[in-house]
């Protein structure tokens, strides 16, 4: 590990300590850790049902619940948020739900809008600081389920969301812990990263998805006033900064990519974090660099960051190619688990 985050010899004390995560031999490369689980890995069996929450102003997203629904006799409820164009399908979610829903958490993830499948019906759309409606979800949640003790999972663009929620609303009363995967903590230096060398190749994966999603939604909205491109620029952004300078930004009210990326990078939020909050990332992933990172002094008291040399992006893979296992389906289950009820399932 890069001696710039080395942990101290008092685990105790320190905010950030070295992962217990050790890839396997055959999985050592960050590329591999972050694309086998996305598409050579099987998927867990998961029953899912599915349901639509009208937001404030009239759109609406899509909340998927675990199955069988144990609500009422689980441990408690697990919120996932999933990152930069996922839904409940992606790996991470699906196979994480499967996981705890196993161990009698309930399971509920909320799509962000126009994620899931369906375009919503609005010219808004969703960012990595976009909190709003996260917040709004999680007090409709609660007031359906006020005696059951909720906890928190993001990925990436969601682990970032996450962060800056529970640092911009310290005081917050819907969640008793959470945990960060993988998260753009800096989102220009994120931008500039992703756009060199193999990391293109994910920026243009997911790009691909983000503009067909705004050119869809172009065909049905008018954007006149809202946006300065039409379909045929929108066809021609080439990466992350574009896409944010032109569409993002005036979108959501910032004057730009770099006021949004400086408003909602959750660097700036850690330090005010109350609730316990457990973060892990590895030094590798390809979809970022080491200047993410944050410092000791960035983290508040209650949150603990766990650094690996290895892991790529929401990958920490282990086991064998023939029986593979992720690693972070554990540590969450240990980090959460204190904060359960009704442990007899």
């Amino acid at each position: 590990m890069n001696d710039k985050f080395k942990v101290g010899t008092n685990p105790n004390k320190n905010r950030i300590k070295r992962s217990e995560f050790k890839a396997p031999f055959w999985a050592k490369n960050r590329h591999v850790q972050t694309l086998w689980p996305r598409f050579i890995q099987r998927r867990r069996p998961l029953a899912l049902r599915m349901e639509k929450l009208q937001l404030p102003d009239s759109d609406e997203v899509s909340v998927v619940w675990g199955q069988p629904e144990v609500t009422q006799n689980s441990k408690g409820i697990a919120v996932i948020f999933h990152g930069l164009e996922g839904s409940v399908k992606s790996h991470y979610a699906n196979d994480l739900m499967a996981e705890l829903q196993s161990q009698g958490w309930q399971t509920v993830l909320m799509h962000f809008r126009g994620c899931g499948g369906e375009p919503n019906s609005t010219a808004r759309a969703y960012h990595s600081g976009e909190t709003e409606d996260a917040s709004f979800f999680m007090e409709w949640l609660n007031k359906q389920f006020p005696d059951l003790p909720k906890v928190a999972i993001g990925f990436s663009l969601g682990a970032n969301m996450l962060l800056k929620f529970l640092g911009e609303s310290p005081k917050q009363r819907f969640l008793k812990a959470a945990v960060a995967v993988s998260t753009p903590f800096k989102l220009a230096e994120c931008a500039e990263s992703i756009n060199q060398g193999f990391s293109k190749v994910y920026q243009s994966y997911l790009l691909k998805s983000m503009v067909k999603t705004l050119r869809s939604k172009m065909r049905v909205i008018d954007y006149k006033g809202l946006l300065t491109i039409d379909d045929k620029k929108a066809a021609k952004l080439a990466n992350f900064k574009e896409f944010d300078q032109n569409v993002t930004a005036p979108l959501h009210g910032f004057a730009d990519a770099d006021d949004y990326y400086q408003r909602c990078s959750a660097i700036g939020f850690l330090k005010y974090i109350e609730t316990p909050t457990l973060v892990l990332h590895s030094i590798d992933d390809p979809f970022m660099n080491e200047a993410v990172l944050p410092q000791e002094h960035e983290l508040s008291e209650a949150v603990q960051l766990e650094l690996s040399d290895t892991g790529g992006h929401v990958g920490f893979l282990q086991g064998t190619p023939w029986k593979p296992n992720i690693w972070f389906h554990k540590r969450i289950s240990d980090f959460i688990a204190p904060f359960a009820i009704n442990t007899s399932v």
